[in-house]
């Protein structure tokens, strides 16, 4: 499993990447990243088909526990999978925004 810091993941953010949460609804509803797809961790498996092939995929969820064990499902399954070590909380911590709502923003 390959994981990503907080910063090198937020450069990424910024250029427009990949980013899915893992966590459940309430939780992504009460603030994710913005433009991070829902895609809870229990149904992962059924999204596969609908990653991109051509480019990395970040996954983050509250911590970086949840994210570890999906990005190396993900990996098995042939996607360029990354872990956002720390998670939304780590994202959170360093001023940076999350939108609440089920919407992807």
């Amino acid at each position: 499993m390959q994981e990503i810091d907080p910063d090198a993941f937020a450069a990424a953010h910024s250029a427009g990447a990949y980013v899915i949460d893992v966590r459940e609804a309430e939780e992504y509803v009460a603030g994710h990243v913005p433009g991070a797809r829902f895609a809870p961790l229990f149904h992962l498996a059924s999204a596969v088909p609908q990653l991109p092939s051509t480019e990395p995929v970040y996954v983050i969820c509250a911590s970086g526990n949840r994210s570890k064990a999906a990005a190396g499902m993900l990996r098995r399954a042939g996607v360029d999978a990354y872990s956002v070590a720390g998670g939304t909380a780590a994202w959170a911590r360093a001023g940076r925004p999350l939108v609440p709502g089920m919407r992807e923003r």
